[in-house]
């Protein structure tokens, strides 16, 4: 029954970029990714459906390059938080441990590795 099957949306993360955003903009963008992430991540984590481990490393992908031209360092960490949340939400812990140490504030890292205590060296 293709005919009525709906056309699935585009994901957030597969939205191009308009233009040059800044700082503030990039963080949330980067929250609004996570956030739409989070259930694709749980279902990667989980199960070894490899369409939604996809869309999960395409969603990781795409808010860290958003991260990395971020200009502010407490937003910066924020936003790779943020990110470590998701991956460690998909069970991916050595993205998240990578992504752990490229936080410059030291309360910010030490709360990921108080929440995360598999993250810690």
């Amino acid at each position: 029954m293709r005919w009525f099957a709906r056309p699935r949306s585009a994901d957030i993360w597969d939205e191009p970029v308009q233009g040059p955003i800044g700082d503030i903009e990039a963080a949330d963008r980067i929250r609004n990714i996570c956030a739409e992430a989070r259930a694709c991540a749980e279902v990667a984590s989980a199960s070894a459906q490899s369409g939604e481990r996809e869309r999960y490393e395409r969603a990781a992908r795409a808010a860290m390059e958003i991260a990395m031209k971020i200009s502010d360092d407490l937003m910066r960490d924020d936003a790779v938080r943020r990110i470590v949340d998701l991956c460690m939400k998909a069970d991916d812990v050595k993205t998240a441990q990578i992504l752990s140490r490229a936080i410059q504030a030291s309360w910010v890292r030490e709360a990921v590795q108080r929440d995360y205590p598999a993250l810690a060296q």
